[in-house]
């Protein structure tokens, strides 16, 4: 008997397939097709060699927890233990299952803000849990009013993911005093801040739960080298965590992966010594500007992408199609892969909105902005 009945191959696995099979151009998954920063493949290179092949400690690498202490510092200005409230994982998905397997439990309820990355439902159901769906509102923004009454004595996790993943939107201010108002009305909720874009910002610059005081000593933030170093089967992420919570996280982390590549680890500690995260959002937004600029004369209907490696369009120019059928279309017909955004939605609300990742070489985004534009 499944305890996963309703779940089958992701849309992304689906895609990505789909993309191959008819030689298409893959905007569809979230990863890049350029190289590594070579300094970072050097410094790889380099520890390959060195005696780092056995297992390193549970939490992680201490050189690479405290590098991560200090770029959290820099770039936050928040202070926290290394040895305490610090967790390398296999990445930020194993890090969300992780935290929810320690924290839910039977019958707990857990807010989730659709649409949503599609890691979290599983691992919900998967610890006795019950999803509870709020609808973002139709510029992928929080409805403050709807997520408050959606809470209740049953909650015990809220969460939440900004830059938002498939949007690209970014909080303001006042949601994040509207968010620190529903904590204070609810003392017993937890919340999980899903930030793993959180270096990947354009005009407006992310706000991190790092930063707010009245929140980080509630909350679980998630963070991502494969997003931050575009090293994504690299698998290599970190949480960043109060005591109380992470002593529990701690727990489920060492019966599931116990620790994390090694190798991977120590080239890492080394290479946030010289690297500089601040260059990332001006990379990821040159790409940005020149996919924008290349659909421009497409009649593709391009939304605000304000963080994230991501851009969502409308197609109600050019079809009144469902978003899945019409996402088919466009890999078997046009040769682009990309991602419908109803999937990310439990309710499969259907926009006419897909997903193109412009994580790509600029003769990528080239390419298949000359083929969209034929539609």
């Amino acid at each position: 008997m499944s305890k996963l009945p309703s779940l089958g191959t992701t849309i992304f696995s689906v895609m990505s397939k789909l993309a191959n099979e008819h030689h298409a151009i893959n905007l569809s998954q979230g990863f890049p097709n350029f190289p590594v920063n070579e300094k970072l493949r050097t410094i790889y290179r380099e520890t390959i060699d060195l005696d780092v092949h056995q297992y390193a400690p549970m939490p992680g690498n201490a050189k690479l927890l405290f590098q991560i202490s200090q770029l959290i510092e820099r770039h936050y200005h928040r202070t926290i233990n290394p040895n305490s409230e610090l967790l390398v994982t296999a990445g930020a998905t194993q890090g969300i299952f992780t935290i929810i397997q320690a924290l839910v439990n039977y019958a707990d309820e857990v807010v989730v803000l659709d649409p949503c990355y599609d890691c979290y439902d599983p691992a919900i159901t998967l610890a006795g849990g019950k999803p509870v769906h709020v609808l973002l509102n139709d510029e992928y923004l929080p409805d403050w009013d709807k997520i408050e009454d959606a809470i209740s004595d049953k909650t015990q996790l809220l969460i939440i993911n900004n830059p938002h993943n498939p949007s690209g939107r970014i909080w303001q201010e006042n949601d994040f005093l509207a968010l620190e108002s529903i904590m204070d009305k609810n003392p017993n909720l937890i919340l999980l801040s899903d930030e793993v874009y959180e270096f990947i910002t354009f005009e407006q610059k992310h706000i991190s739960i790092n930063t707010r005081k009245k929140l980080s000593n509630r909350s679980i933030i998630v963070s991502s080298f494969g997003k931050t170093f575009h090293i994504t089967g690299w698998k290599m992420g970190y949480l960043v965590a109060p005591e109380k919570y992470m002593i529990e996280i701690k727990k489920v982390h060492q019966f599931l992966v116990f620790s994390v590549n090694s190798v991977a680890q120590e080239t890492l500690a080394k290479y946030l010594e010289i690297v500089d995260v601040n260059q990332l959002g001006s990379f990821y937004q040159e790409k940005r500007d020149l996919f924008r600029s290349l659909m421009s004369q497409s009649r593709f209907n391009l939304l605000p992408s304000e963080g994230t490696y991501f851009q969502l369009a409308s197609y109600l120019a050019i079809s009144n199609e469902k978003d899945v059928q019409f996402t088919l279309k466009l890999v078997k017909e046009y040769g682009v892969a990309t991602i419908p955004v109803s999937v990310f939605n439990q309710a499969e609300k259907d926009m006419k909105h897909i997903r193109f990742c412009f994580a790509k070489t600029d003769e990528t985004l080239i390419q298949a902005a000359e083929r969209l534009r034929k539609i």
